[in-house]
């Protein structure tokens, strides 16, 4: 009996694990590629400082971002305003909240490798899509989304690998609440803090081959690329 709760804890959390990432990198994907584009393209003198902005989880301590969210999504922040709105007091300690705070934090992993991706696509294409008598709109999405698609494969995997790998954000966030919160990082911390070893190994070299096909990608994907420009 204690091996199959043991087994549904370790499914519960893989499960949480992959729907927060799967989640995250599709609404990132939908917010980064306009800002993305708009980076890349935009000649206003302050678009650095939003990309610097956007970068800040880069070198923010993990810690720093969790307790300022906490406080931002806790029951006198604009989350528990939010949550009042279907009965909560608070959006921190829940799925949401987890979610709100793992596309902050994941953001400049795939915002940076799109905008890479539209700078390197250039202005040519776009103005031979105009002369054929394109629309802006048309050849966005039928030139410009198609030549950058490996940045848009790259931010897809970033994302989604940093997600799976968060701790300190989704543990000052979400804590450790089986079910809705306990996510794989928080799930091996908590087996070693219990002396669980044995399952803390499992999951922990789990998630170092999960890793290490995540490294093993993104050097076939850079490797294709290169060998594209040539």
């Amino acid at each position: 009996m204690m091996i199959q709760g043991l087994s549904n804890d370790i499914l519960t959390s893989i499960f949480l694990s992959m729907a927060l990432a799967s989640a995250t990198t599709l609404i990132l994907l939908v917010l980064a590629t306009p800002l993305a584009w708009w980076l890349a393209h935009s000649r206003a003198r302050w678009k650095e400082a939003i990309a610097a902005v956007i970068s800040i989880p880069l070198v923010l301590p993990p810690t720093v971002l969790g307790f300022y969210l906490l406080i931002a999504l806790g029951p006198n922040g604009p989350g528990g305003m939010l949550a009042s709105l279907w009965g909560a007091r608070t959006l921190a300690f829940s799925f949401p909240g987890l979610l709100i705070g793992s596309v902050l934090y994941s953001m400049p992993f795939v915002v940076q490798p799109i905008r890479n991706a539209f700078e390197a696509v250039g202005e040519r294409p776009l103005e031979v899509a105009a002369t054929l008598r394109a629309s802006p709109w048309r050849a966005f999405w039928t030139v410009a989304v198609p030549l950058a698609s490996p940045g848009f494969l790259t931010g897809a995997i970033l994302g989604f690998a940093h997600t799976v790998g968060e701790f300190g954000v989704v543990l000052m966030i979400g804590g450790n609440i089986p079910g809705q919160t306990k996510v794989l990082s928080i799930a091996v911390f908590d087996y070693v803090e219990t002396s669980q070893w044995g399952t803390a190994h499992l999951l922990a070299g789990g998630m170092v081959v999960f890793s290490f096909c995540v490294i093993f990608s993104m050097m076939l994907i850079e490797k294709r690329l290169r060998q594209a420009r040539l």
